[in-house]
């Protein structure tokens, strides 16, 4: 049976990154939270597999001396709901991500999108991995970026793998942990209502603002200090 630390404010963030991406996007959001004093890990998930992210996000959580915030953005929301019941973890932020329930994976719940939501532009997949549609990208990714940079994230992206979709919940972090939920309105990947959907499942507390869903990477002063409120233990 996991535990939970102590609550109260926590020093320590590990921050974890979604599918099509690496680690490098939260730059702006580590940058300014080491500014703000806090000790900032970033996991670098090769998004093979669910279970092999989720183990990935372990060792980063075995290496805190404290109580931690884990973070994640997009498919890592999936990962941190997995890997959360980790006993340093004292709190989960998910920005515009997946929140998943016991027995759900990131399949179920793309498969029933709202009427009208728009469709992420995912290309079948090719030996098990799949890619955005570089032409699509900016648009359905990154809209509030600078059209340089929503070009080098369409030009770099890391293979997602369809088994890291499919990989199942088994004991959402969330029903043991404070949650936090920061809610891109303008996302065009997962949908506003069914990010307030997953939040108000998870209790989460909710703050909402203008972004795309790299707003992680467009908004990072915003975010950090998103972050920071959940690390202190605030709630309001």
């Amino acid at each position: 049976m996991s535990t939970t630390p102590e609550t109260g404010t926590a020093r320590n963030v590990v921050l974890v990154h979604g599918g099509f991406v690496d680690g490098s996007g939260w730059r702006g959001v580590y940058d300014a939270l080491r500014v703000d004093g806090h000790r900032v890990s970033v996991v670098q998930n090769p998004t093979l597999s669910l279970a092999d992210d989720v183990a990935t996000t372990r060792r980063v959580l075995d290496a805190q001396d404290g109580p931690t915030v884990l973070v994640g953005h997009s498919y890592g929301g999936a990962v941190i709901t997995e890997a959360g019941t980790h006993p340093n973890v004292s709190a989960l932020v998910y920005v515009t991500a997946f929140a998943p329930d016991k027995d759900e994976s990131v399949n179920t719940l793309i498969a029933d999108p709202p009427p009208g939501a728009p469709v992420p532009p995912i290309l079948p997949p090719v030996d098990g991995f799949l890619f955005l549609d570089r032409e699509k990208f900016a648009a359905s990714f990154a809209g509030d970026l600078p059209a340089a940079d929503a070009e080098f994230l369409a030009d770099s992206q890391v293979p997602w793998g369809v088994e890291a979709l499919a990989g199942v919940i088994t004991e959402p972090a969330w029903q043991s942990r404070p949650s936090h939920y920061l809610v891109a309105t303008d996302d065009r990947m997962i949908p506003p209502p069914a990010q307030r959907a997953m939040a108000e499942r998870a209790g989460a507390t909710v703050t909402e603002t203008a972004g795309s869903h790299a707003v992680y990477v467009s908004k990072p002063a915003e975010v950090a200090a998103f972050i920071a409120k959940a690390a202190s233990g605030t709630t309001t």
